[in-house]
């Protein structure tokens, strides 16, 4: 069974963007080139990846034409092509096609979808977007947090997660330092679900 991983760029008082459509784009974030190399292994790894449309939105803007882009380090033009050839799906009730290898969900019964395609896949599967990843939370099928925390407090702007109240405990399962004082922890979520429901 593959597990559900929502990787996010988060500052200290976990929000993940400042200003609404900052995308990780914002100035509060220190994406070095060794933080940037490891996300590129690390993406490389996956087996699939999963967007909500916002945030599929944003990363098809820029990274297919980052690849061929000669005007941005190396390091971004490999995330490029990895994030081009990477089989993802596209979470979206208005989208009905997507290129870069992409499948798209809709409908209200995506959620059963994605729990039918962990049960029958290895391996991490990526979770992009936070409404996707709140939903997956809610329904016991998220089981990692990926978090790459930047030292600033925001005070305010889009947290973690989407409307959501209840304690989540989680076990630490990986962790680690990188320049400019960026710090990336994994965590199991305790509660999620060993299959999809049924």
């Amino acid at each position: 069974m593959g597990r559900f991983v929502y990787s996010m760029q988060v500052s200290l008082d976990l929000r993940i963007e400042q200003v609404p459509g900052d995308n990780g784009a914002g100035e509060w974030l220190r994406l070095g080139e060794e933080l940037h190399r490891a996300a590129n292994a690390m993406t490389r790894e996956l087996t699939l990846m999963v967007h909500g449309r916002v945030y599929y939105e944003v990363m098809e803007e820029f990274w297919p034409r980052a690849h061929d882009d000669m005007s941005v380090p190396d390091y971004m033009r490999e995330y490029g092509e990895i994030w081009t050839a990477k089989p993802k799906v596209l979470v979206s009730r208005t989208r009905t096609s997507a290129d870069h290898n992409t499948t798209v969900i809709g409908g209200d019964d995506a959620i059963e979808r994605l729990a039918a395609l962990r049960a029958g896949t290895g391996g991490d599967i990526s979770v992009g977007g936070a409404g996707l990843a709140t939903q997956l939370l809610r329904a016991g099928l998220l089981d990692e947090l990926l978090l790459f925390t930047h030292p600033a407090i925001l005070g305010f702007g889009r947290p973690l997660f989407d409307d959501y109240d209840v304690p989540i405990d989680l076990d630490l399962l990986e962790q680690r330092s990188f320049p400019q004082g960026v710090t990336m922890h994994r965590y199991a979520v305790q509660d999620a679900k060993e299959t999809g429901p049924c």
